[in-house]
Order: C-alpha cells, then structure tokens, then sequence
C-alpha cells in the first residue's frame, strides 16, 4: 500500500504551521543554494514573517528570508506532530 504525501508550495504555508519540505522543484543550483542554507528534504521549517514579497522562516537552526519565487519551488507537508515552539 503506497502513502501519497499532499504537498503544499511553500509560499502557500500558513504562518506558524511547521511543516516539513518534501521536494525541492530547482535546478542543481538552486538545491546547492538552499542546501548551503540547511534546507534540504526532511527539514522542519515554519513561516514566521511574510514582508513584501518574501518569508522569513524558522528552522531548527535559526531564522531563513526567502523571496516568493523560491518558496514556490520548494514543496512542503504540515507536521501535525511538531509545535511551532519546536522550531524557534
């Protein structure tokens, strides 16, 4: 039996919702780029902050500003497991 994860653009993501990226739909140079972040696939993330046209994110390790064309490309599922606290 196979589990379909429903995924969400990452720009689409409520504030204060962890969530946890699942697909990152860049090329290599984008994905070296949010790897060098420590955004990779698996990581717990929230939005904290939306400005203008950007986010500024929470992860485990810090704060992440990120412009709306990248979040579109980076997939995310909410973790119904994880508080929002977790992450600061």
């Amino acid at each position: 039996m196979s589990h379909t994860v429903s995924s969400i653009p990452l720009s689409e993501l409520q504030h204060d919702t962890p969530a946890r990226i699942v697909e990152i739909q860049g090329g290599r140079q984008l994905t070296r780029r949010l790897l060098a972040l420590g955004l990779r696939q698996g990581c717990l993330l929230s939005v904290v902050q939306r400005r203008g046209q950007g986010l500024v994110l929470a992860t485990g390790g810090g704060r992440i500003a990120m412009g709306f064309g990248v979040a579109e490309k980076v997939r995310v599922c909410v973790d119904p497991e994880v508080r929002s606290d977790d992450l600061d």
